[in-house]
């Protein structure tokens, strides 16, 4: 009987050892699948930072304004003209005093004196000169200048009866509403403009004599379409005999 008791205690305590020695091994496999804090902290920090960063887009860059001569639509190249202003131009042969009257052609004298104050009339050729007609100008030298202001069209200004006489300056189109940047200056009496949407904006006061000592020998030869697309370099090289504006200002 005592043997069967010490072999029975036998047997217990086997078991109880057993089962005491798996509690270690437990322990190593829980420790080995949570990671410490501290690599907790390094998995989390890039997702931290990227969730900031896709909260947070890149500003977008300013926008780009471009100066009154290349963007006919700045405020500045828009600006209503005084009722009454002066321009001269600094010709070639001379200087040209011209009275302007918003009251002929509103919109006219504003797109004058805008383009005036934008210094668009520097180096700029009487490209079109005919004897006793016209003196045509108003093509940037620079062809990305033209560019710019090719598809900047006014409204027709509404005739009050004012005529094209000599002296007198216009703005030239291709039909109604296409006037841009280009005038003529009337050498003779041209009044057969008048009921064809040619109203004049103001007229010479000073220097009418200019007009006659433009040179003309080239007549309607220099090409509009290659002026838009060459600017000077075409005029300069294949009409040097053109008379210009040097500058055109505006008088205080």
């Amino acid at each position: 009987m005592r043997s069967l008791g010490s072999l029975w205690m036998l047997s217990l305590l086997a078991i109880l050892g057993a089962c005491g020695g798996s509690e270690p091994a437990t322990e190593d496999v829980n420790r080995s699948s949570d990671p410490p804090a501290a690599e907790e902290a390094l998995i989390a920090e890039p997702l931290a930072s990227e969730s900031v960063s896709a909260k947070e887009p890149k500003p977008e860059p300013p926008p780009v304004t471009l100066p009154p001569l290349l963007n006919p639509a700045h405020p500045e190249a828009n600006v209503r003209s005084p009722d009454d202003y002066r321009v001269v131009l600094d010709t070639t042969k001379g200087d040209v005093v011209l009275q302007i009257y918003r009251a002929w052609a509103p919109l006219g004298a504003d797109r004058f004196y805008n383009l005036v104050r934008a210094g668009f009339f520097a180096d700029v050729r009487f490209f079109r000169v005919v004897d006793g007609f016209v003196a045509q100008f108003g093509m940037n030298g620079d062809p990305e200048v033209n560019s710019a202001w090719d598809v900047a069209e006014l409204p027709d200004d509404p005739s009050i009866g004012e005529t094209n006489s000599r002296g007198r300056i216009t703005f030239a189109h291709a039909g109604p509403n296409t006037r841009t940047t280009q005038l003529f200056l009337s050498i003779g009496n041209n009044g057969f403009l008048d009921s064809q949407g040619f109203p004049p904006f103001g007229e010479i006061v000073e220097g009418l004599s200019v007009l006659d000592s433009l040179y003309n020998g080239y007549g309607e030869r220099p090409d509009q379409g290659r002026i838009g697309a060459q600017g000077n370099r075409y005029l300069e090289s294949e009409f040097p005999m053109l008379d210009y504006v040097r500058r055109a200002r505006l008088l205080d």
